[in-house]
């Protein structure tokens, strides 16, 4: 699919700025032009009216010798070529004065003081037209009209419209010069934040100075530093992982490396035999580390997300219990299950997460639990893991505790229990081989990443006890007397394949 072309902020605020102050000065243009239109048609008529008049004037001034005294005179007022002017002196009868065709009637008639204006055809031109009738004392009223062409006010009004239109068009242009440097200098500083940006390397990620950046940027310089905080704080721990990875590895290669070596070189068969027995255990080991080091990866937050499905809690630590049972018969330890919630373990407790990594949340737990009880306890070691609900700031939570009798965790270690690397019994005496220290590590990474959580506190009677919490599905299909809810009317009863309380 092809990717959409990338809109420049620059050309659409110029865009979006220079386009109306354009069509602002159109529109002020054209309604200059009507109104320059308006006042040259009432100028023009006015004129006409005013010149009609005139000679209406001098008729009744000479009396019954205007047929001899105003032509002369009529002559001399409309004789200019420029005005083009057109005018008619009549009684009806006779023809006193001035062009014969010029019609006595036309349309548009409009009243001005004494004068009739109209418009009417002459000579296949528009003209307009100013009529002033004079009463004689015996016979017809003399009829005077002056009338003009229509495109004579056209280029009245264009002269008009020009003369407007000019400062108006420099006004235009400043404004357009006005947004262009206006936009540029406001959008300087986000170029500036993008030399800042580009000058960051892996190893910098400096926050951005947000000195000089305008107040509405704020919200994305601080988003970008607190980002570059969080990409630092990542890249600092990938570091710091990876650093640790390598040192916790070289010690399992060393050992292959160097029983290898033993089983090489040794002559008795029980000596290279034993080297081999070693040889593999230190295998085992390097195995185990980087299959730890793989799930403590995917429990990184990012694409598993993705991944999550409804997954049932009780379901999912009985299964798991059951696939540990072989070993835990194997170390004399008695591992039991149990539902608090709903004894019968009718009712699913429905969540949102990735199953295998779940999964491998109750087999750190498991693990570590059978890792040191038997030391302890040799004989009458157990172990007990608990479904029940809990509600907690009103979210609804499955709680799954995996309880031992086994040596507990000393206080003094408590709060780096969950660190990663972090070996407890590399400061205790217990003798336990308890590999990388990443189990728990992967647990509480885990349990991050479906925001639930993990934490320890001392079982009632001496040992370990670790409390997992995971956010329950909303939904009002799932209850159970543990969560105080009541099972709705035709909800189908459903029989669980596995009873509790179980004793594996």
């Amino acid at each position: 699919m092809p990717q959409p072309a990338a809109n420049s902020l620059r050309r659409t605020l110029l865009r979006r700025l220079a386009a109306p102050l354009s069509l602002l000065a159109l529109m002020s243009g054209l309604i200059a032009y009507w109104l320059a239109w308006q006042y040259t048609q009432h100028v023009v008529d006015r004129s006409l009216a005013d010149l009609a008049t005139a000679i209406s004037k001098q008729i009744q001034i000479a009396g019954a010798d205007a047929r001899f005294t105003v032509p002369p005179l009529a002559q001399a007022m409309f004789s200019d070529p420029v005005e083009h002017l057109v005018y008619r002196i009549s009684n009806g009868e006779t023809e006193i004065a001035g062009d014969p065709k010029l019609p006595l009637q036309g349309t548009s008639v409009r009243r001005m003081h004494y004068a009739y204006v109209f418009e009417t055809q002459h000579e296949g031109v528009t003209v307009r037209v100013a009529q002033v009738r004079v009463d004689q004392p015996v016979g017809n009223p003399i009829v005077v009209e002056v009338g003009q062409p229509v495109h004579h006010r056209f280029q009245i009004a264009a002269e008009f419209l020009v003369a407007i239109m000019m400062p108006l068009l420099l006004l235009l242009l400043a404004g357009w010069i006005i947004v262009w440097r206006v936009v540029n200098q406001q959008l300087n500083p986000l170029t500036d934040l993008a030399d800042s940006l580009n000058r960051q390397t892996h190893t910098s990620l400096e926050p951005v100075d947000e000195t000089y950046v305008p107040v509405e940027i704020r919200p994305l310089t601080g988003a970008l530093n607190a980002l570059l905080d969080r990409l630092k704080t990542a890249l600092d721990g990938q570091r710091k992982f990876i650093a640790d990875a390598a040192h916790q590895l070289r010690t399992p290669l060393t050992a292959v490396k160097l029983h290898a070596e033993q089983a090489a070189v040794a002559r008795d068969p029980q000596q290279a035999l034993a080297a081999v027995r070693e040889l593999r255990a230190a295998a085992d080991r390097a195995v185990r580390l980087s299959n730890q080091l793989l799930s403590l990866a995917r429990a990184e937050p990012g694409e598993q997300a993705a991944r999550f499905v409804d997954v049932d809690m009780a379901a999912l630590a009985f299964d798991t219990g059951a696939e540990w049972v072989p070993r835990a018969l194997a170390f004399h330890v008695d591992l039991g299950f149990q539902r608090l919630d709903d004894p019968a373990n009718d009712h699913p407790l429905m969540a949102r997460g990735n199953p295998v990594l779940l999964h491998e949340v109750m087999a750190n737990l498991l693990d570590n639990a059978l890792k040191y009880v038997p030391p302890s306890r040799f004989d009458g070691g157990r172990i007990t893991v608990t479904v029940s609900q809990t509600v907690i700031d009103q979210v609804r939570m499955a709680e799954i505790i995996v309880e031992d009798n086994g040596p507990g965790v000393p206080l003094t270690q408590q709060a780096d229990l969950f660190k990663r690397f972090f070996r407890g019994d590399g400061q205790s005496d217990s003798g336990v081989d308890g590999g990388a220290g990443l189990g728990l590590a992967i647990v509480h990474d885990i349990m991050v990443l479906h925001h639930g959580s993990v934490h320890y506190e001392d079982a009632p009677e001496g040992g370990a006890r670790f409390i997992v919490r995971i956010p329950l599905v909303p939904t009002t299909a799932q209850s159970s007397p543990g969560a105080q809810t009541e099972e709705g009317p035709g909800q189908p009863e459903k029989k669980s394949a596995h009873s509790a309380p179980i004793d594996m």
